[in-house]
């Protein structure tokens, strides 16, 4: 029998004796609630993965969300909240972290949740045999023998996580960390089911196979159209989860998009470039802007499969130089983006990025710079600098390609060819380095600066551009131990301006249109870190 929510309870005292949550109120603030608690927003894309070891996109982690559970999880404001975790004991030392998990924690097929799915979901990560995108952050997590594991040097069973029991987990770390709790929210240290994993390989996420531990269950998935995840009556929590059902549609165009959300057919989609302040003079209460912890740039490709112009830094500076970014920010994305002057977000918590000299010119003087260092590099009009820009398929990045582009031909005469791709070809693209310059964003995987400068180390995952620089990669190592990280990411950042491997071209906010009866969207959390299970629809 299904236990009496207190929505049922709430249904009840009111005189409405209804199914689910018709006529119900909400149990914290008393209001009304819609009959049908189904979410529907939409997708640029399909998502790389339902696989949490191997997801690596940020629409597809909102997904796995959904589907998994780690140890901890956010709330709203992005506060670190139990997840399979009731909490965990530090050592005297800092170095080993002891979790204890609920006794109640549950897969969608009744198997209990237990340790051992955490050890063998994080040695699965850390295995060079699943060749997981995210293998690098479980190094970045310090785990004792990360390293060595994904070297192929120790066996994955030396990784420095064990199950004393089926309710403890002991982590054991190769420095202190203060961030690592944090760290705890990604879908790389999501548990595993072993034994779904071994019996269907691969095919183990499709919607008949999957089991999952999550506040959702995979219901539906038809590629390029949908993916529907339903409540898991299994969750622990189950009786505090309000939405029935989030569906995402695949729509890749932004302006479509927006006309499905207008005639009803979505709660939330992405304004498109350009349009906030209309949106916003027009739907007051549903046009939303607001900080994000991501970025925007290009990066360039500095292997040897990378255009030899590139392998210069006078070449690169002026690129940078040249872009102005206020006229992206304010014409041509205008939804409240912030110029990006570093490649770590202002709105990241305990740093300031430094101020470079860029910030202090006028854009003119930046011109008149960006000419002479270019002349300076041998490249004029005589000899002109002609590369390729590979972007994903989007309205938004089109707009901000052709953009770059005519800024670089009209004021340094540089002829900048683009090409678009859908995002999976994109990705691989640009993974094995076949682009001159392309497109880049990261969203932080947990509120600290690490986040995004170890993703231009020399042996970061995400490292596409393959910069290389020896003071770069100790200062992001020392970081790891040093009591004040302050000098060291500052240090950090002024390299990254004065070799430029990336131009940072804005950071992120987070502008949608969103339906007014969608309730505790985390418009608060920069991390954008969203559950369906905290969401819930209003009575119209």
């Amino acid at each position: 029998m299904k236990p009496i929510t207190k929505l049922a309870i709430a249904a009840l005292l009111s005189g409405t004796a209804l199914s689910g949550v018709q006529a119900a109120t909400h149990p914290e603030t008393g209001q009304e609630l819609a009959a049908d608690q189904t979410f529907t927003y939409r997708l640029l894309d399909d998502v790389s993965s339902f696989d949490p070891q191997i997801v690596e996109d940020v629409d597809g982690a909102n997904v796995v969300r959904d589907l998994f559970e780690g140890l901890m999880n956010q709330d709203e404001d992005g506060n670190l909240v139990p997840g399979v975790a009731t909490g965990y004991e530090l050592s005297d030392d800092k170095m080993t972290y002891t979790f204890t998990l609920r006794d109640n924690a549950v897969w969608s097929n009744g198997d209990p949740v237990v340790a051992g799915d955490f050890v063998f979901g994080w040695r699965r990560a850390a295995d060079p045999a699943t060749a997981s995108p995210y293998q690098w952050f479980v190094e970045l997590m310090s785990i004792e023998n990360a390293s060595e594991v994904i070297a192929g040097d120790l066996a994955p069973e030396e990784l420095g996580v064990s199950a004393p029991d089926d309710h403890t987990l002991v982590v054991k770390l190769t420095t202190p960390l203060p961030y690592f709790p944090q760290m705890t929210t990604h879908s790389t240290t999501f548990p595993a089911p072993q034994k779904v994993i071994e019996e269907f390989g691969a095919e183990w996420t499709k919607p008949e196979n999957i089991v999952s531990n999550g506040a959702y269950v995979l219901t539906e998935y038809k590629p390029g159209e949908r993916i529907v995840r339903e409540r898991n009556e299994t969750y622990w929590d189950n009786e505090n989860t309000i939405l029935d059902k989030t569906v995402g549609l695949i729509i890749n165009d932004e302006n479509v998009a927006l006309t499905r959300y207008l005639a009803g057919e979505l709660d939330r989609t992405d304004v498109p470039a350009g349009q906030y302040p209309r949106l916003k003079e027009e739907y007051p209460d549903e046009a939303i802007s607001f900080p994000r912890l991501c970025n925007y740039y290009y990066t360039f490709n500095l292997s040897d499969s990378g255009p030899e112009a590139f392998k210069d830094p006078m070449v690169r500076k002026a690129l940078s130089l040249a872009v102005d970014r206020k006229i992206i920010t304010e014409n041509v994305m205008a939804g409240g983006q912030p110029e990006a002057y570093s490649f770590t977000p202002e709105a990241v918590a305990g740093f300031t990025p430094p101020s470079s000299d860029m910030v202090n010119m006028t854009q003119a003087e930046r011109d008149a710079k960006a000419k002479e260092l270019l002349a300076e590099a041998g490249y004029g009009a005589d000899n002109p600098l002609s590369f390729e820009m590979v972007y994903n398929t989007s309205e938004a990045h089109e707009k901000v390609a052709v953009v770059l582009s005519q800024m670089w031909k009209q004021k340094l005469g540089v002829e900048a060819t683009l090409a678009n791709m859908e995002w999976k070809v994109f990705l691989e693209e640009r993974g094995n380095q076949n682009f001159d310059l392309a497109r880049g964003a990261w969203c932080g995987d947990y509120n600290e600066a690490s986040t995004f400068l170890d993703l231009i180390t020399t042996p970061s995952g995400y490292n596409d551009g393959k910069f290389s620089n020896a003071e770069y990669d100790q200062l992001i190592t020392d970081a790891k131990t040093a009591e004040d990280t302050t000098p060291l990411y500052t240090r950090a950042e002024e390299i990254i301006a004065e070799e430029t491997p990336v131009i940072p071209i804005y950071h992120y906010a987070g502008v949608y249109m969103m339906d007014s009866d969608v309730g505790n969207w985390p418009v608060d959390n920069v991390e954008q870190n969203w559950y369906s299970k905290n969401l819930y629809k209003l009575a119209e």
